[in-house]
């Protein structure tokens, strides 16, 4: 049997914080939502000036991030390439750029997905946050 890390809420605020300062720092409003393994949350921000639907779309990105163990644009660029079919696949529906699975030993603990700019500052947001964690 293997041992697994799991995200504490100390974890969780650091990654916030600096994905809050990220966006921030390049003036973005966002919506930063950071889920455990199983794609449930444990933290959804949404920053002044952030589009409502915002709030629906990043906690959706974590969620595929993290039980797709892979960044929700792999799935973007499948269904970009003409698997068109994938659309249907069960449970998934952040299928956009800006989740990012947080891995430590290897293993998927979690996923941060933010929505509210360009997917690719999305990803850059959420990757952000989880450098602070210094995995």
């Amino acid at each position: 049997m293997k041992t697994k890390s799991v995200l504490e809420l100390a974890d969780v605020k650091k990654i916030a914080a600096a994905a809050e300062a990220e966006a921030l720092k390049n003036g973005w409003a966002v919506t930063i939502a950071i889920a455990d393994d199983g794609g449930y949350p444990l933290w959804v921000q949404r920053l002044d000036g952030a589009a409502a639907t915002s709030a629906s779309i990043a906690p959706a990105k974590a969620h595929t991030a993290a039980v797709g163990r892979r960044e929700s644009k792999a799935f973007e660029d499948i269904i970009n390439g003409g698997r068109t079919a994938f659309l249907t696949a069960p449970g998934l529906s952040g299928l956009l750029e800006g989740g990012v699975p947080i891995v430590k030993d290897g293993q998927v603990i979690g996923a941060v997905g933010v929505s509210g700019v360009k997917s690719t500052e999305d990803a850059q947001i959420a990757k952000a946050g989880i450098a602070a964690l210094g995995l």
